[in-house]
């Protein structure tokens, strides 16, 4: 039977001589819980691990996009659309999402994701058109002569929207599909320098939350990015290149959230740098109480904090100067200012 490696991350700043640092990041651990599919096999300690385990766990992760991963990053999120979730028809010109993304830079984002396809839980697809419409002229904005500073990511699922993007000064393609929507994104991406992001989603936004089920939620995810890492390096685009993202609100129960977020440490093992997407999510709402998209800042902020105790390293948020602040605070707290 396979077993799985969770290191139990620590961020005290006395840590002891043993342990041993996670990712290259702030995080250190000395033990290692064991999981299989039967169930935990127990707490080993971090000098116990398989080698290629502790080198995977401990190595420094490349940049990506130009960002190193020795502090958690924000990815400030535009969306282009009438019908996100949250911010769905904010913006109603390319002018009003460029002047969003401006200010989300200017209030600490290092990154920007730009979205013309809302993948809401019962969301219909949208034509390569209109998508590459409502993204294109923002993306070209952002990155042309006189841009926001700092890199640009395209959240799609279609390869012709990715290959607009990287050509108008994107370097980042974030696929919630995982490339399993459009057959050719692996071939765009390849042929590119660009990053990749592999998210987890059970079934398509139309269904995906109708009755998500799993055998082990934690593992399930973990088998199926490791697959999916597996086939990118297999179309060209090396794992130095690759984020994983394990999905959370796509094809989960609120139960399926939390056993994600508790365990989100199994993932390092992977060798990837972590981006979580959890902003505004429905199950803050509904455990936070918050009926409101808008409303949940301060649940975002505490799910996001965290998830940087486990050193995940790039966070996918709406309200950038809230957790821009709270993670000023963190870190002060930590002892570095």
């Amino acid at each position: 039977m396979r077993s799985y490696y969770r290191p139990i991350a620590q961020t005290d700043p006395l840590r002891p001589q043993a342990a041993r640092r996670l990712a290259g990041g702030w995080c250190w651990f000395d033990r290692v819980e064991v999981l299989t599919r039967a169930g935990s096999a127990g707490v080993i300690a971090a000098a116990d691990l398989p080698p290629d385990v502790a080198a995977r766990l401990c190595a420094q992760r490349p940049a990506i996009v130009g960002l190193s991963w020795q502090v958690p990053k924000l990815m400030g999120i535009v969306n282009t659309t009438p019908d996100s979730f949250s911010d769905g028809g904010r913006f109603g010109s390319s002018a009003e999402a460029v002047a969003a993304a401006q200010a989300l830079a200017a209030e600490g984002a290092d990154l920007l994701d730009i979205g013309g396809e809302s993948t809401r839980p019962g969301a219909a697809p949208v034509p390569e058109a209109e998508e590459i419409a409502r993204t294109i002229p923002v993306i070209a904005a952002l990155c042309g002569a006189g841009g926001v500073g700092v890199p640009v990511s395209v959240d799609t699922r279609k390869a012709v929207v990715a290959r607009a993007a990287l050509a108008a000064g994107a370097v980042l393609v974030n696929d919630v599909s995982a490339m399993e929507h459009d057959p050719q994104m692996a071939a765009a991406v390849a042929a590119s320098t660009a990053g990749l992001c592999l998210m987890h989603a059970q079934g398509s936004p139309e269904t995906m939350q109708a009755a998500p089920r799993y055998d082990n939620v934690v593992l399930d995810v973990y088998d199926y990015l490791e697959a999916r890492i597996a086939a990118a390096e297999a179309a060209g685009i090396a794992r130095a290149r690759i984020l994983v993202d394990p999905g959370i609100g796509f094809g989960k129960s609120p139960e399926h959230n939390l056993a994600l977020l508790r365990n989100l440490s199994l993932l390092h093992d992977l060798g990837c740098p972590i981006l979580l997407g959890a902003s505004r999510k429905r199950f803050i709402g509904s455990i936070g109480g918050a009926a409101l998209a808008q409303a949940r800042g301060p649940g975002t902020l505490a799910v996001t904090l965290a998830a940087v105790a486990q050193g995940v390293q790039v966070h996918r948020v709406h309200d950038v100067a809230e957790v821009a602040q709270g993670l000023r605070l963190w870190r002060a707290l930590g002892g570095e200012g």
